[in-house]
């Protein structure tokens, strides 16, 4: 039995977008013991993942805080890995080769990494093709890598949408994102879902911390978790329940695609759609230089165009 490292810290989009290439490690290791390495926020999501049998946690110090790198080195030099693949690929874990894994058989974009097993450069290639090419290039057969499907994430939440009352089929709407990217915000939401429920469908969101004030600012039901937010397992229920997701650039859109909901993404020019890996057969993609720009009719036509839905029953 061989010892795998996967080093996975995030973001959560990214961490989704894992799962494929994470199945490919364990189908190609199938008797061999896998752990991924990972920041504190995404541990229960690794712990639950059928692919892995260990999660160990990187507290991600700052590098001039020695002692607590040379406690991470002596804890991964202990577990006497025989391979890692470096799914992160970023400075930091680039860092981690020379300190600890020199020895190592290393799949990475480590520079001057003297093994051959290079990923290609991660910048301008497609999130799901860079790490095919990457899992490829360390001499694995890939099947999954390009389709991840996270379905195992997701939680039994019809009590949750009994408790609120929500009549299916239902739209669910994910209108914020990270408050450090108001730019990815779409500012029509509310225009979007009055017209939606005129239309005679059921709108549903399950806003985030830095989403209740928009929330509230927009027709339809709201769902709260009782102890004030949704877990991801939760959120990833009630997105698979979903009869069409519309979203703005965040990882919730990204946990959508990656279920296989029928959705849509909603793009401005800040950063190409087509490297982030969200657009799929069952999830498409509106993309403009300025989202201000874009009219609820052109998403609406979006909506009916790709979606199969029903009117909820009164």
């Amino acid at each position: 039995m061989r010892r795998i490292l996967i080093i996975k810290h995030g973001a959560f989009g990214d961490v989704i977008q894992s799962e494929g290439a994470l199945r490919d490690i364990r189908e190609n290791h199938p008797g061999d013991d896998i752990t991924v390495l990972t920041t504190p926020l995404y541990r229960r999501i690794f712990e639950r993942c059928p692919w892995i049998d260990h999660v160990m946690i990187d507290p991600r110090a700052p590098r001039w805080r020695l002692d607590l790198m040379w406690k991470l080195g002596r804890e991964l030099k202990a577990r006497n890995f025989d391979m890692v693949y470096d799914l992160q690929n970023s400075a930091r874990t680039a860092s981690y080769f020379y300190w600890f894994f020199q020895h190592t058989n290393w799949s990475g974009t480590a520079p001057g990494c003297s093994h051959p097993h290079r990923a290609r450069n991660p910048k301008k290639i497609r999130t799901l093709d860079r790490l095919a090419g990457q899992l490829k290039d360390a001499g694995l057969t890939i099947r999954h890598t390009r389709k991840p499907d996270v379905s195992w994430l997701a939680d039994d939440v019809s009590a949750i949408l009994e408790g609120a009352g929500v009549r299916q089929p239902y739209i669910m709407l994910i209108p914020g994102c990270s408050a450090r990217h108001p730019e990815k915000r779409w500012p029509y939401y509310a225009e979007l879902a009055g017209r939606l429920i005129a239309e005679g469908h059921e709108v549903v969101m399950a806003p985030g911390p830095d989403e209740l004030d928009l929330a509230q600012t927009i027709p339809g039901i709201k769902l709260r978790a009782s102890r004030g937010f949704f877990s991801w397992f939760e959120l990833a229920g009630l997105l698979k329940r979903a009869a069409f997701v519309v979203g703005n650039d965040t990882g919730p859109s990204h946990l959508a695609s990656h279920l296989g909901t029928q959705g849509l993404a909603l793009f401005g020019d800040y950063a190409p759609a087509a490297l982030t890996g969200i657009e799929r057969e069952n999830f498409a993609v509106i993309e403009v230089q300025q989202l201000a720009a874009l009219p609820v009719e052109r998403v609406l036509d979006e909506i009916h165009l790709r979606a199969k839905l029903e009117r909820s029953p009164a």
